[in-house]
C-alpha cells in the first residue's frame, strides 16, 4: 500500500488568465478571450466575403441547381426573384469571414493547411451540425441538408484559407 502524497495541492494563481498560450500572446485577459477587430485584414475579410458568395453563385446554379430546387420542392419559376436573399447571403458571409479572422488571429493560424483546417473545424463543427438539427425539426431532408451544409462547410474552408494566408 503506498502512502498519499504529502505536497499540499497547488493552487492556481490569482492572475491564471494571463497565461500566455503557446504562441505567447495571451489568449485570455481579464476573464474574457482577446479577439480584436484592429489588427485584422479587412481587405483580405472582403475578398474572403466575396469568395464565399460568388461559391454560393456556382454552388446553387449549375453544380446543385436543379437538385437544391427540387429538394426545396420547388422550379425556378416558383422563385421569386428578390434581392432580399442575396443581401442578407452577404452580410452573414461576411460576419463568418471576420468571425474566422478573428479565431485565426487569435490562434495564430497563418498557413493554408492551418486555414483549411479551422474553416473545416468551423463549418462542420458548429454551421453544419447546427443545420443538422434544424434539418431534423424541419423535417427538411437528407438531401436538402447535405447541399446546404456541403456549401456552408466548403465555404468555411475557402475563407479559412484565404484569412490564414493573408494576414
Amino acid at each position: 500500500m503506498t502512502e498519499p502524497s504529502r505536497n499540499p495541492p497547488v493552487k492556481p494563481k490569482a492572475n491564471h488568465w494571463k497565461r500566455p498560450t503557446y504562441h505567447n500572446k495571451p489568449l485570455l485577459n481579464q476573464g474574457g478571450v482577446m479577439l480584436e477587430l484592429t489588427g485584422l485584414n479587412w481587405l483580405a475579410i472582403l475578398v474572403a466575403t466575396v469568395a464565399g458568395f460568388a461559391l454560393g453563385a456556382i454552388w446553387y446554379g449549375p453544380i446543385f441547381g436543379e437538385a437544391w430546387l427540387s429538394a426545396l420542392g420547388k422550379t425556378a419559376d416558383q422563385i421569386q426573384p428578390s434581392a432580399t436573399p442575396f443581401v442578407i447571403s452577404f452580410f452573414t458571409a461576411l460576419i463568418t469571414a471576420v468571425v474566422l479572422a478573428m479565431l485565426i488571429s487569435a490562434l495564430n493560424i497563418s498557413t493554408l493547411g492551418g486555414g483549411v483546417t479551422i474553416g473545416l473545424l468551423v463549418g462542420i463543427g458548429f454551421i453544419a451540425t447546427a443545420m443538422a438539427s434544424d434539418a431534423a425539426f424541419g423535417d427538411t431532408g437528407l438531401k436538402l441538408w447535405l447541399i446546404q451544409s456541403g456549401y456552408r462547410v466548403l465555404y468555411s474552408v475557402v475563407m479559412g484559407a484565404i484569412l490564414a494566408i493573408w494576414r
